[in-house]
């Protein structure tokens, strides 16, 4: 099994997910992301970022995250990015269309691109499906497992672009799951966290 360690901002959506029983037990240590930058990711396999933290605060962290990357680390990542925190992720916003279920013949947009991938014996596409803030253009050679029909990635993994493994979504099951609505993001994360802890990446 991974160690994994995931990171705090200290909002109640974090603490919710990141302290439920069901959830803790996967995690080696939940990090406070103010403290990150006077430590040290060496003991973890794993590094799990939460949507919505602090961008300045990820920003004072770079030399962390850049030195867990470059020794192997895998590092999990949810939600937007609108800043370059991440090597190559390339992000797009996109309006978010918060009820196209509602709409005649509802399709999400969403696509599998590798069913055969590991990750899906863990979720299935509808336990990735409520909405997304916009897309990625992840570098040449990225396996992209979710995507959008009309271009973009929602879910990727790049293990070139840096010596270790970046695992990026648009999505934010974690804030969802944390603010008590969006039943999905709790089939993804009862899904998604066992993969990462045990999976084929």
């Amino acid at each position: 099994m991974r160690k994994i360690a995931a990171l705090y901002g200290g909002n109640a959506h974090q603490q919710r997910t990141l302290y439920e029983s069901k959830y803790r037990r996967f995690f080696a240590e939940v990090i406070y992301l103010p403290a990150l930058y006077r430590g040290s990711l060496d003991e973890f396999d794993v590094l799990l970022v939460p949507s919505q933290l602090h961008q300045g605060l990820l920003a004072r962290s770079q030399p962390q995250i850049r030195q867990f990357l470059n020794r192997g680390g895998i590092i999990a990542a949810f939600g937007a990015q609108p800043q370059p925190w991440l090597p190559g992720h390339n992000w797009e916003f996109r309006p978010t269309n918060f009820w196209w279920w509602l709409e005649p013949n509802a399709k999400s947009g969403l696509v599998l691109k590798r069913p055969e991938h590991d990750l899906f014996r863990y979720i299935t596409l509808e336990d990735a499906t409520w909405h997304y803030h916009g897309v990625f253009w992840p570098a040449a050679g990225a396996e992209i497992l979710i995507e959008v029909e009309d271009g973009g990635a929602i879910f990727y993994i790049d293990k070139l672009t840096t010596p270790g493994t970046l695992i990026l979504t648009t999505l934010d099951p974690e804030f969802h799951y944390g603010s008590y609505f969006m039943p999905a993001t709790e089939r993804f994360l009862d899904g998604f966290l066992p993969w990462l802890a045990e999976g084929q990446l």
